[in-house]
């Protein structure tokens, strides 16, 4: 898979991607990411990308003539199939089935903003989706690429070194990820959970799958709406609830 960033700090994203799983990756051949800067697409001696926005207030807004121009650099470098999106505190939440439906694309554009904001014809013109990492708000569009790249590398196959680790962690399912536990047995006086040690692989898959429900239960309540669980799951979940009464959790 092909990623192109359009960024005014193109070595801010060459130097994430060295590491960690997006730099395997990379050098296993399932991930390749490029980099344009809207700089090299000015015609000033200052390389002036960004202006005053029309109707006054605070801060800059980026151009539209060397962001387009980038975009359209970058998008020539692309197989078609390929999708652009701009980074927005205002876009849509990105979601784990969102990264699903990426990573059957042969290519993304990613375009990090920077200022107030981005021209908003570029967005007419240039734009298919705007993405969101969360409700808040970031200097640029930069990290949030960065996180969506390494989303996306996690679900590229050979990019793991075991395949079951992103089928089994948060969100795959719909649900937030069980407890972990590793050596030692007891540490501080905190012990494994007995059932972990106990060899029965019957018996630790149906903690774990109690244990995804009542945590999206009590820490993400929202992912369960309008969620119809089937026989089991609502039984492991009661089961959850009411050890929790139990041991006087609210």
């Amino acid at each position: 898979m092909r990623v192109e960033v359009v960024t005014l700090f193109p070595e801010m994203i060459r130097e994430a991607m060295r590491h960690g799983v997006v730099g395997r990756a990379q050098q296993r051949g399932l991930l390749e990411v490029g980099t344009e800067d809207p700089r090299s697409h000015t015609s000033d001696v200052h390389g002036t990308v960004d202006d005053r926005p029309y109707g006054g207030g605070p801060g800059m807004v980026m151009k539209p003539e060397p962001l387009c121009a980038a975009i359209r650099a970058a998008r020539a470098r692309l197989p078609e199939g390929s999708l652009t999106i701009a980074l927005s505190a205002q876009g849509e939440r990105l979601t784990q089935r969102r990264l699903e439906d990426f990573v059957s694309r042969p290519a993304l554009l990613l375009v990090a903003g920077r200022y107030e904001g981005i021209d908003e014809r570029v967005l007419e013109s240039e734009i298919e989706l705007e993405l969101s990492i969360g409700d808040y708000v970031l200097s640029g569009g930069e990290l949030p690429a960065l996180v969506l790249i390494d989303a996306l590398a996690r679900l590229l196959p050979g990019a793991l070194g075991d395949e079951r680790s992103a089928q089994q962690e948060s969100f795959s399912d719909g649900l937030l990820d069980w407890p972990h536990y590793t050596r030692p047995e007891v540490h501080e006086g905190r012990r494994v959970p007995a059932v972990l040690l106990s060899g029965d692989h019957a018996a630790i898959e149906r903690w774990r799958l109690k244990q995804a429900l009542g945590r999206t239960w009590v820490r993400r309540r929202d992912l369960l709406e309008g969620k119809v669980l089937d026989a089991q799951r609502a039984a492991l979940l009661q089961e959850f609830l009411r050890e929790r009464e139990q041991e006087g959790e609210p």
